[in-house]
């Protein structure tokens, strides 16, 4: 099991972080502004394109190392394997991204007018909106703590590894 982890754990890393930086120019302007309805669908079509890798994964392991029969435990825990794997380059990649590149500077303040004109657009008082720029205030002042940085990193991918891990195991179990 655990080469089958590793390969397929390091190839969903791979395509995670080498399209996630290959996209940057499809949803970031000329201008420098990004579009964040757009970064937010190709990220997340990218994250479950990378993580179909457990699903392989799952497979090759089922038919090469056990002649065709997982259960559902084994198959779900060779899921979550990968699924690790891949987290970990997304989270390594994003901090080495977020850090060494200008975007860095100009997410935030992006980021919190984008979510101005969302909150705005649904009838939101300017004492609600204050109160909520000042929690993402509070937020962004946390986000500088790289333990704080990496865990809410990983809690954007994390839910939709475990998703496709359960959907996966659930499929390619065989008794």
């Amino acid at each position: 099991m655990q080469k089958t982890v590793i390969t397929y754990g390091v190839i969903a890393g791979l395509i995670l972080t080498v399209v996630g930086y290959a996209t940057k120019s499809l949803w970031m302007g000329d201008d420098g502004k990004m579009n964040m309805e757009l970064s937010m669908v190709l990220g997340y079509l990218n994250m479950i394109v990378a993580l179909s890798m457990v699903f392989f994964g799952i497979r090759q392991f089922r038919e090469k190392q056990l002649g065709g029969k997982i259960t559902f435990g084994r198959a779900f825990m060779t899921g979550l394997f990968i699924t690790l794997i891949a987290s970990a380059f997304y989270v390594i990649g994003w901090m080495i991204y977020y850090h060494n590149s200008d975007m860095a500077q100009t997410f935030p303040v992006q980021y919190l007018d984008h979510m101005k004109e969302k909150w705005t657009a649904a009838g939101l008082s300017a004492t609600e909106i204050d109160a909520k720029s000042e929690t993402f205030a509070r937020n962004m002042e946390m986000y500088k703590n790289p333990v704080i940085m990496a865990g809410m990193t990983l809690m954007e991918i994390l839910p939709v590894g475990l998703f496709i891990t359960l959907l996966s195991a659930l499929i390619l179990k065989k008794k």
